[in-house]
């Protein structure tokens, strides 16, 4: 425990440097981890009179938000000390405590700043790494973040879109993989396997509401996509255009998906007896 950054010797120390840093009283006893902790001091600070200016995606800032509350009512930072009954009564037992207490709360408070922090320093990460492709450091931390994304969506129709929206980022990685014939067939298989779950979803959604609504999704999805797979078919190797052509064919199927499930809709057909990897399979109308 003594070795986490932030166990508590350590965030209590914290806590004091960055009173300090901040024209505070001055705590005169040297801890050894101060050297450590001096970067950390000078972030801080620095992000306190120069907040960073980069956008960071709302639902990352929703999750995020939601985390440091949770983890805030948890250690009751905040908290006033009448709603702390038992604190209230313990400070009856000495005039030390109060000082402690507030050294503990300035402690939890130094530990979500780390975590403040630490999240701008992923989210400035995650922004470089938008533009990296299979091979690149930074590629894992792009589909980490996509992860992320997905986590903290909760809707199926949003999680739909969201694997759409990846299915069109593999392709354009794939598009930058033309002298690599196993890594665009990779890209490619991943791409699949999000239209796959992205169309999943989005026509479970509309099977289970009888409303076509969330199938607009996948119209304009494939409006883009087989326009951008059309201009990699004729190109690179025939192993290439092969594996291009199967992904096409996938995109048929998913036109086809969504025509008859918008038909069974219409007809008043049930959609949910049976399914495969594109969602229910509708009953053709009588």
């Amino acid at each position: 425990m003594d070795n986490a950054l932030f166990s508590r010797r350590r965030a209590e120390r914290f806590a004091q440097l960055l009173d300090e840093a901040n024209g505070g009283r001055r705590h005169h006893v040297r801890s050894r981890d101060d050297d450590r902790l001096a970067p950390l001091v000078t972030l801080g600070r620095h992000l306190g009179v120069n907040p960073p200016a980069a956008e960071v995606d709302p639902e990352f800032r929703t999750g995020l938000r939601a985390m440091l509350l949770a983890t805030a009512a948890r250690e009751g930072i905040g908290t006033p000390a009448a709603a702390r009954p038992a604190e209230k009564a313990a400070s009856s037992r000495g005039s030390l405590l109060p000082a402690v207490t507030a050294r503990r709360a300035r402690a939890r408070g130094a530990i979500l700043i780390g975590i403040a922090a630490g999240a701008v320093a992923v989210s400035g990460i995650s922004a470089a790494s938008e533009n990296a492709v299979p091979g690149d450091a930074l590629y894992g931390m792009k589909r980490g973040t996509e992860r992320a994304q997905l986590a903290l969506t909760s809707s199926e129709i949003s999680r739909g879109q969201l694997f759409l929206d990846f299915a069109r980022t593999r392709l354009a990685e794939a598009a930058t993989l033309r002298s690599n014939p196993s890594g665009y067939s990779a890209v490619l298989d991943d791409m699949d396997a999000d239209t796959r779950q992205g169309v999943r979803l989005l026509t479970g959604a509309a099977a289970q509401r009888s409303d076509p609504a969330a199938l607009a999704a996948v119209d304009a999805f494939l409006t883009d996509q087989r326009r951008s797979l059309n201009a990699l078919e004729g190109r690179g190797s025939r192993i290439d255009r092969a594996r291009t052509s199967e992904s096409l064919a996938l995109l048929e199927s998913v036109a086809e998906r969504a025509d008859a499930m918008r038909a069974a809709i219409a007809c008043g057909q049930e959609l949910t007896v049976t399914s495969d990897t594109l969602g229910p399979i509708p009953a053709v109308c009588s």
